[in-house]
Protein backbone atom coordinates (compact mmCIF):
# COMPACT_ATOMS: atom_id res chain seq x y z
CA UNK A 1 0.00 0.00 0.00
CA UNK A 2 1.14 3.54 -0.82
CA UNK A 3 1.74 6.08 1.41
CA UNK A 4 -1.47 8.28 -0.12
CA UNK A 5 -4.85 9.24 0.43
CA UNK A 6 -7.99 9.84 -1.84
CA UNK A 7 -10.01 12.81 -2.23
CA UNK A 8 -13.49 12.38 -4.14
CA UNK A 9 -16.32 14.96 -4.41
CA UNK A 10 -19.99 12.61 -4.75
CA UNK A 11 -23.72 13.95 -5.33
CA UNK A 12 -25.92 10.78 -6.44
CA UNK A 13 -22.95 8.54 -8.19
CA UNK A 14 -23.98 5.31 -7.48
CA UNK A 15 -23.49 4.40 -10.97
CA UNK A 16 -19.98 5.06 -10.35
CA UNK A 17 -18.89 4.84 -7.14
CA UNK A 18 -18.20 1.09 -6.58
CA UNK A 19 -16.33 1.12 -9.59
CA UNK A 20 -14.22 4.10 -8.55
CA UNK A 21 -13.11 2.79 -5.36
CA UNK A 22 -12.19 -0.38 -6.35
CA UNK A 23 -10.11 0.66 -8.34
CA UNK A 24 -8.18 2.47 -5.81
CA UNK A 25 -7.75 -0.25 -3.39
CA UNK A 26 -4.71 -2.27 -5.03
CA UNK A 27 -2.61 1.31 -3.52
CA UNK A 28 -4.72 2.15 -0.68
CA UNK A 29 -7.54 2.17 1.43
CA UNK A 30 -7.61 5.64 2.83
CA UNK A 31 -10.62 7.18 0.74
CA UNK A 32 -12.16 10.13 1.99
CA UNK A 33 -15.44 11.49 0.14
CA UNK A 34 -16.96 14.91 0.52
CA UNK A 35 -20.61 14.07 -0.32
CA UNK A 36 -23.23 17.06 -1.11
CA UNK A 37 -25.72 15.55 0.22
CA UNK A 38 -26.42 13.16 -2.41
CA UNK A 39 -30.10 11.39 -2.73
CA UNK A 40 -29.28 7.72 -3.89
CA UNK A 41 -27.17 4.88 -2.03
CA UNK A 42 -23.88 6.90 -2.84
CA UNK A 43 -23.27 7.39 0.83
CA UNK A 44 -23.79 4.01 1.73
CA UNK A 45 -22.22 2.26 -1.49
CA UNK A 46 -18.87 4.32 -0.50
CA UNK A 47 -18.78 3.46 3.07
CA UNK A 48 -19.44 -0.13 2.53
CA UNK A 49 -16.34 -0.14 0.67
CA UNK A 50 -14.20 1.53 3.74
CA UNK A 51 -14.41 4.80 2.55
CA UNK A 52 -14.87 8.00 5.04
CA UNK A 53 -17.68 9.87 4.28
CA UNK A 54 -18.70 13.72 5.09
CA UNK A 55 -21.36 15.76 3.89
CA UNK A 56 -20.91 19.50 3.18
CA UNK A 57 -22.98 22.13 1.60
CA UNK A 58 -21.97 22.49 -2.19
CA UNK A 59 -20.84 26.10 -3.17
CA UNK A 60 -18.88 25.07 -6.13
CA UNK A 61 -15.95 22.30 -7.48
CA UNK A 62 -12.56 24.26 -6.06
CA UNK A 63 -14.52 25.32 -2.33
CA UNK A 64 -16.01 21.93 -1.78
CA UNK A 65 -12.48 20.01 -2.75
CA UNK A 66 -10.35 22.61 -0.67
CA UNK A 67 -12.83 21.60 1.78
CA UNK A 68 -11.90 17.95 1.73
CA UNK A 69 -8.05 19.17 1.13
CA UNK A 70 -8.22 20.64 4.93
CA UNK A 71 -10.85 18.28 6.45
CA UNK A 72 -9.48 14.72 5.29
CA UNK A 73 -8.54 12.36 8.10
CA UNK A 74 -5.61 10.87 6.89
CA UNK A 75 -2.24 11.85 8.00
CA UNK A 76 -0.86 10.23 4.15
CA UNK A 77 2.25 11.85 2.86
CA UNK A 78 0.68 12.03 -0.59
CA UNK A 79 -2.69 13.13 -1.38
CA UNK A 80 -4.50 12.31 -4.65
CA UNK A 81 -7.76 13.67 -6.90
CA UNK A 82 -10.61 11.39 -8.46
CA UNK A 83 -13.78 12.46 -9.94
CA UNK A 84 -16.17 9.84 -9.20
CA UNK A 85 -16.80 8.84 -12.63
CA UNK A 86 -13.18 7.96 -13.36
CA UNK A 87 -11.41 4.94 -12.37
CA UNK A 88 -7.63 4.29 -11.90
CA UNK A 89 -6.03 1.52 -14.84
CA UNK A 90 -4.28 -1.33 -13.00
CA UNK A 91 -0.92 -0.40 -14.96
CA UNK A 92 -1.53 3.21 -12.80
CA UNK A 93 -2.24 1.50 -9.70
CA UNK A 94 0.96 -0.40 -10.23
CA UNK A 95 3.18 2.19 -10.62
CA UNK A 96 1.99 4.47 -7.66
CA UNK A 97 3.21 1.29 -5.48
CA UNK A 98 6.14 0.64 -7.25
CA UNK A 99 7.14 4.34 -7.63
CA UNK A 100 5.89 7.24 -5.10
CA UNK A 101 7.58 6.44 -1.95
CA UNK A 102 10.64 6.45 -4.33
CA UNK A 103 10.56 9.95 -5.73
CA UNK A 104 12.72 12.24 -4.78
CA UNK A 105 12.09 15.29 -2.13
CA UNK A 106 12.17 17.56 -4.65
CA UNK A 107 8.65 16.48 -6.43
CA UNK A 108 5.99 17.84 -5.09
CA UNK A 109 3.58 16.67 -8.44
CA UNK A 110 2.71 13.95 -10.31
CA UNK A 111 1.15 14.18 -13.41
CA UNK A 112 -0.94 11.28 -14.99
CA UNK A 113 -3.03 10.42 -18.30
CA UNK A 114 -6.47 10.15 -18.67
CA UNK A 115 -8.36 8.84 -21.50
CA UNK A 116 -12.16 9.75 -22.05
CA UNK A 117 -14.76 7.28 -23.04
CA UNK A 118 -17.73 8.42 -24.59
CA UNK A 119 -20.92 6.29 -25.72
CA UNK A 120 -18.44 3.63 -24.87
CA UNK A 121 -15.86 4.14 -26.92
CA UNK A 122 -12.14 5.83 -26.35
CA UNK A 123 -11.57 9.12 -27.75
CA UNK A 124 -7.83 8.63 -28.53
CA UNK A 125 -8.43 11.30 -31.56
CA UNK A 126 -9.19 14.90 -31.72
CA UNK A 127 -6.68 15.99 -29.47
CA UNK A 128 -8.31 14.48 -26.55
CA UNK A 129 -5.52 11.96 -25.35
CA UNK A 130 -3.35 11.99 -23.64
CA UNK A 131 -4.83 14.50 -21.40
CA UNK A 132 -2.14 15.29 -18.49
CA UNK A 133 -3.55 16.03 -15.11
CA UNK A 134 -1.60 16.73 -12.03
CA UNK A 135 -3.76 14.36 -9.66
CA UNK A 136 -0.87 13.57 -7.12
CA UNK A 137 0.60 15.93 -4.74
CA UNK A 138 2.56 15.87 -1.62
CA UNK A 139 0.58 17.26 1.52
CA UNK A 140 0.94 20.70 1.87
CA UNK A 141 2.13 21.67 -1.75
CA UNK A 142 -0.91 21.93 -3.68
CA UNK A 143 -4.59 23.22 -3.53
CA UNK A 144 -7.27 23.13 -6.23
CA UNK A 145 -7.74 26.37 -8.17
CA UNK A 146 -10.50 28.86 -7.60
CA UNK A 147 -12.05 29.04 -11.09
CA UNK A 148 -15.89 28.78 -12.00
CA UNK A 149 -15.06 25.60 -14.22
CA UNK A 150 -11.99 23.56 -15.75
CA UNK A 151 -10.06 23.59 -12.77
CA UNK A 152 -6.77 22.22 -11.86
CA UNK A 153 -4.55 21.70 -9.00
CA UNK A 154 -1.61 24.03 -8.84
CA UNK A 155 1.37 23.15 -6.88
CA UNK A 156 2.49 25.67 -4.30
CA UNK A 157 6.31 24.07 -4.38
CA UNK A 158 8.04 21.42 -5.86
CA UNK A 159 8.40 20.37 -9.69
CA UNK A 160 5.79 17.39 -11.34
CA UNK A 161 6.86 14.70 -12.57
CA UNK A 162 4.39 12.26 -15.00
CA UNK A 163 3.71 8.70 -14.65
CA UNK A 164 3.32 6.57 -17.41
CA UNK A 165 -0.47 4.82 -17.18
CA UNK A 166 -3.97 6.11 -16.95
CA UNK A 167 -7.14 6.96 -15.67
CA UNK A 168 -10.16 6.38 -17.38
CA UNK A 169 -13.25 8.50 -17.49
CA UNK A 170 -16.35 6.87 -18.55
CA UNK A 171 -19.42 8.34 -17.21
CA UNK A 172 -22.40 5.97 -17.55
CA UNK A 173 -25.16 8.48 -17.87
CA UNK A 174 -26.91 8.74 -21.19
CA UNK A 175 -26.82 11.34 -23.34
CA UNK A 176 -29.79 13.19 -21.92
CA UNK A 177 -28.07 13.96 -18.70
CA UNK A 178 -24.82 14.65 -20.62
CA UNK A 179 -26.36 17.79 -22.27
CA UNK A 180 -28.44 18.93 -19.35
CA UNK A 181 -24.73 19.00 -17.40
CA UNK A 182 -22.94 20.66 -20.52
CA UNK A 183 -26.16 23.27 -20.55
CA UNK A 184 -25.40 24.26 -16.87
CA UNK A 185 -21.45 24.12 -17.55
CA UNK A 186 -22.03 26.68 -20.27
CA UNK A 187 -22.66 29.17 -17.23
CA UNK A 188 -19.77 28.67 -15.36
CA UNK A 189 -17.77 28.48 -19.38
CA UNK A 190 -19.45 31.92 -20.14
CA UNK A 191 -17.80 33.32 -16.62
CA UNK A 192 -14.51 32.13 -17.45
CA UNK A 193 -14.05 34.02 -20.89
CA UNK A 194 -15.59 36.78 -19.30
CA UNK A 195 -13.63 36.95 -16.25
CA UNK A 196 -10.57 37.22 -19.20
CA UNK A 197 -11.83 40.90 -19.99
CA UNK A 198 -13.31 41.98 -16.54
CA UNK A 199 -11.30 40.17 -14.27
CA UNK A 200 -13.95 39.45 -11.71
CA UNK A 201 -11.54 37.40 -9.30
CA UNK A 202 -8.39 37.61 -8.33
CA UNK A 203 -7.38 33.97 -7.15
CA UNK A 204 -4.12 32.38 -7.73
CA UNK A 205 -4.29 30.14 -10.59
CA UNK A 206 -2.03 28.38 -13.19
CA UNK A 207 0.01 30.55 -15.36
CA UNK A 208 -1.05 30.45 -19.15
CA UNK A 209 2.16 29.98 -21.18
CA UNK A 210 2.17 28.56 -24.50
CA UNK A 211 5.41 26.19 -23.85
CA UNK A 212 4.56 25.36 -20.21
CA UNK A 213 2.76 22.12 -19.28
CA UNK A 214 -0.41 20.81 -20.99
CA UNK A 215 -2.62 22.99 -18.38
CA UNK A 216 -0.76 25.80 -19.13
CA UNK A 217 -0.29 25.81 -22.68
CA UNK A 218 -4.77 25.35 -22.71
CA UNK A 219 -5.47 28.20 -20.58
CA UNK A 220 -3.10 30.08 -22.82
CA UNK A 221 -5.05 28.83 -25.77
CA UNK A 222 -8.60 29.60 -23.89
CA UNK A 223 -7.45 33.49 -22.91
CA UNK A 224 -6.73 33.24 -27.43
CA UNK A 225 -10.29 31.43 -28.16
CA UNK A 226 -11.99 33.93 -25.45
CA UNK A 227 -10.59 37.08 -27.98
CA UNK A 228 -11.71 35.53 -30.80
CA UNK A 229 -15.39 36.57 -32.78
CA UNK A 230 -18.59 35.32 -31.39
CA UNK A 231 -19.54 32.12 -33.37
CA UNK A 232 -16.94 31.79 -35.28
CA UNK A 233 -15.04 30.40 -32.71
CA UNK A 234 -17.05 26.62 -32.77
CA UNK A 235 -17.06 26.28 -36.18
CA UNK A 236 -13.25 26.68 -36.13
CA UNK A 237 -12.81 25.16 -32.95
CA UNK A 238 -15.36 21.74 -34.31
CA UNK A 239 -12.99 21.81 -38.00
CA UNK A 240 -9.13 21.56 -35.84
CA UNK A 241 -10.64 18.66 -33.63
CA UNK A 242 -12.77 16.29 -36.15
CA UNK A 243 -10.35 17.10 -39.37
CA UNK A 244 -7.03 18.69 -38.11
CA UNK A 245 -6.53 16.39 -35.22
CA UNK A 246 -8.40 13.65 -36.78
CA UNK A 247 -11.34 13.08 -34.46
CA UNK A 248 -13.52 11.47 -37.40
CA UNK A 249 -11.48 8.16 -36.60
CA UNK A 250 -13.31 7.38 -33.58
CA UNK A 251 -16.02 6.73 -36.18
CA UNK A 252 -19.70 7.47 -35.42
CA UNK A 253 -19.37 8.05 -31.54
CA UNK A 254 -16.41 10.22 -32.13
CA UNK A 255 -18.53 12.67 -34.49
CA UNK A 256 -20.96 12.80 -31.86
CA UNK A 257 -18.51 13.65 -29.15
CA UNK A 258 -16.49 16.31 -31.31
CA UNK A 259 -19.82 17.87 -32.38
CA UNK A 260 -21.37 18.21 -28.92
CA UNK A 261 -18.20 18.79 -26.68
CA UNK A 262 -16.37 21.18 -29.82
CA UNK A 263 -19.40 22.68 -31.69
CA UNK A 264 -22.38 22.56 -30.28
CA UNK A 265 -21.45 23.14 -26.63
CA UNK A 266 -19.25 26.13 -27.28
CA UNK A 267 -22.18 27.24 -29.89
CA UNK A 268 -24.59 27.30 -26.69
CA UNK A 269 -22.09 29.22 -24.86
CA UNK A 270 -21.62 31.86 -27.64
CA UNK A 271 -25.23 32.54 -27.63
CA UNK A 272 -25.05 33.18 -24.09
CA UNK A 273 -22.92 35.53 -24.32
CA UNK A 274 -24.92 37.59 -26.72
CA UNK A 275 -27.82 37.55 -24.73
CA UNK A 276 -26.11 39.41 -21.84
CA UNK A 277 -24.22 41.65 -24.14
CA UNK A 278 -28.03 42.49 -25.39
CA UNK A 279 -29.05 42.67 -22.33
CA UNK A 280 -26.74 44.75 -20.39
CA UNK A 281 -23.77 45.79 -22.51
CA UNK A 282 -20.23 45.89 -21.47
CA UNK A 283 -20.65 47.49 -18.29
CA UNK A 284 -18.69 45.21 -15.29
CA UNK A 285 -20.83 45.93 -12.47
CA UNK A 286 -24.15 45.48 -14.61
CA UNK A 287 -22.80 42.23 -15.99
CA UNK A 288 -22.12 41.27 -11.88
CA UNK A 289 -25.97 42.00 -11.33
CA UNK A 290 -27.06 40.20 -14.14
CA UNK A 291 -25.20 36.97 -13.10
CA UNK A 292 -26.67 37.43 -9.44
CA UNK A 293 -30.16 37.84 -10.82
CA UNK A 294 -30.30 35.21 -13.24
CA UNK A 295 -27.67 32.34 -12.50
CA UNK A 296 -27.58 33.17 -8.74
CA UNK A 297 -23.73 33.40 -9.22
CA UNK A 298 -21.42 36.29 -6.98
CA UNK A 299 -18.79 36.82 -9.61
CA UNK A 300 -17.80 39.68 -7.19
CA UNK A 301 -14.15 39.80 -6.41
CA UNK A 302 -12.93 37.18 -4.27
CA UNK A 303 -9.33 36.33 -2.75
CA UNK A 304 -8.44 32.83 -3.06
CA UNK A 305 -7.92 31.76 0.53
CA UNK A 306 -5.02 29.11 0.48
CA UNK A 307 -5.67 25.71 1.97
CA UNK A 308 -3.03 25.13 4.56
CA UNK A 309 -2.33 21.48 5.21
CA UNK A 310 0.55 21.07 7.77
Amino acid sequence: MSDVSVIILTHNEEKHITRCIQSLLPFTDKIFIVDSFSTDRTVEIARSLGAVVVQNAWVNYSTQFNYGITNTPFETDWLMRMDADEYVMPELAAEINSRLACLPANIGGVYVKRRVFFLNRWMRHGGFYPIWLLRLWRRGDGFCEQVWHDEHIKLTKGEPIQFSNDIVDHNLNNLTWWTQKHNHYTILEMVNLLNYRHHFDRADKVQPRLFGTQEQRIRFLKEKYASAPLFTRPFIYFFYRYFIRLGFLDGRAGLVWCFLQALWYRFLVDAKLMEVKLRVGDDKEAIINYFRTEYGKDLRPAQLERVDQD
